[in-house]
């Protein structure tokens, strides 16, 4: 038995895994995430009816179970029993131990040991999104520092090795990252998912962020200078001599060779990490390749597979077309023609029920009644309706008559004022020179009007008034 297994099993009972191992371990693991949420929440425990509780409802929501799953669960006469057989298992095993109050009460406490491991469960199963930090970058630059190393080495080493490992935990969590969006590249089944997990998830979290800054940071260039850098300081006798000193500052019971041994066990752990990142960063670009063909060649045959139902869809139309022509599809059921059901999964309007032919609506002709006493509401719908009647009949044709009347050949400019004086007498030429106002700036104007105020950029122009109308001044030019 190993070391390590040794001092575990020291800690925690040998069967303390075993609840992860059966057959009904999807039970027993939601009733811990379920019983830990609660426990760390509440430093008195739980009582053992509240366990209970939260134990049932897990069972509840296991209803499947099979004897051959776990047949003491299975063969249960209620849930409430379940629960108890599934608690007790848990208590036996380590998760959870009981304390017996003075006042009969019943504390269920949730083990330090267990909460480590279903914290380690939650994050296997719902991964942090992958990262990469400066820190590969920050140990390059610190390791070819000089004035740093020569400063402080040993506490400089420490911080590298300490900076390296966690740099690559970060790039084994891209590279998995990166493998789980393959899976479900791999497991889309429309072309709006292949493109979700593309552009949505992989390009947002991973090839615009995390593989981005990789590549960004070009390592394989810094990594040799860190190399050397690390070489240099295996051959430097009063570097190393420094880190001796510090190692036998920190531990008083360490003999001057243990200290010279432990700094350069340390120098090569660190000379081992280095050499590490490289080969996972390739293993990352050729996960990243491996997305990328597989995504193209998922798209395609996803492509291919809609192509296929659509001329399949279109062939049953055809069919339909060419053996009852004339009638609708509605008639059909009147025959006794019974046609399978077309699945389609969405249905849709390429450009929305706006972009539908609308039928004009064909009213009969009747006679129009006077109205004798018009309320206020009335009158002010009348008044809307002649307002645009109005503005649907000034066309930019009616305009271009108006101005083709108007004294001056191509290119002449007529001032308002003097529009106003000489050609402007009553309503109607008003709205001739509305007309003008609105469909000045029209594809098929004969003129153009020209307002000084927008020249200068001032505040405020100068009005004329006419029939009661004030109008600002303008020039017209006829094209």
């Amino acid at each position: 038995m190993s070391a390590l297994a040794a001092q575990l099993f020291r800690e925690v009972r040998p069967d303390f895994f075993g609840v992860l191992a059966r057959p009904s371990a999807r039970l027993y693991v939601d009733s811990l995430d379920a019983l830990e949420y609660e426990a760390v929440q509440r430093n008195q425990g739980l009582d053992r009816e509240e366990a209970l509780a939260l134990v049932e409802r897990v069972v509840e929501q296991h209803g499947d179970l099979s004897a051959s799953e776990d047949e003491s669960v299975a063969q249960a006469a209620t849930t409430r029993d379940k629960a108890r057989i599934v608690l007790e298992t848990l208590r036996k095993t380590g998760w959870l131990y009981e304390e017996e109050r003075t006042d009969w009460q019943r504390k269920i406490f949730f083990d330090a040991n267990g909460v480590v491991l279903v914290q380690a469960l939650r994050k296997i199963a719902c991964p942090e999104a992958a990262v990469f930090s400066d820190k590969l970058v920050n140990v390059c630059f610190t390791l070819t520092n000089r004035d740093a190393l020569a400063d402080q080495p040993w506490a400089q080493v420490e911080s590298c090795v300490a900076s390296l490992q966690a740099g690559l935990v970060e790039l084994r969590g891209m590279q998995k990252s990166i493998e789980r969006h393959t899976k479900q590249q791999l497991a889309a089944a429309t072309l709006k998912e292949n493109l979700v997990v593309l552009f949505d998830q992989f390009a947002e979290r991973i090839g615009k962020t995390c593989y981005a800054q990789l590549v960004h940071a070009r390592l394989p260039s810094k990594l040799a200078e860190a190399r050397r850098a690390i070489e240099e300081l295996e051959a430097n006798a009063e570097l190393l001599a420094k880190m001796q000193t510090e190692v036998m500052r920190r531990d008083l019971a360490v003999s001057p060779e243990g200290a010279m041994a432990h700094a350069r066990v340390r120098l090569d752990e660190l000379a081992n990490l280095l050499d590490g990142i490289q080969p996972l960063a390739n293993a990352i670009d050729r996960r990243t390749a491996e997305f990328t063909r597989r995504s193209q060649a998922r798209f395609r045959y996803l492509q291919e597979t809609t192509s296929e139902n659509r001329s399949r869809v279109q062939e049953f139309f055809e069919t339909l077309n060419r053996h009852f022509a004339g009638r609708r599809v509605g008639e059909l059921d009147e025959l006794g023609i019974e046609f399978p059901a077309l699945l389609l999964h969405d249905a849709r309007i390429f450009g929305g029920m706006e972009s539908l032919y609308t039928p004009r609506l064909r009213r009969a002709a009747g006679e129009i009644e006077p109205l004798a006493d018009a309320d206020q509401n009335q009158q002010d719908h009348a008044l809307a309706q002649l307002e645009s009647t109005m503005r649907d009949s000034l066309t930019v044709s009616r305009a271009n008559h108006f101005v083709a009347a108007l004294p001056g050949k191509k290119g002449a400019q007529i001032k308002s004022d003097e529009l106003l004086r000489d050609h402007v007498h009553n309503d109607e030429d008003v709205d001739n020179l509305i007309a003008c106002l609105l469909h000045s700036r029209s594809a098929d104007a004969q003129f153009e009007i020209q307002v000084p105020r927008r020249e200068t950029e001032a505040d405020s122009g100068n009005f004329d008034t006419k029939l009661q109308y004030r109008i600002e001044r303008f020039t017209l030019l006829k094209k």
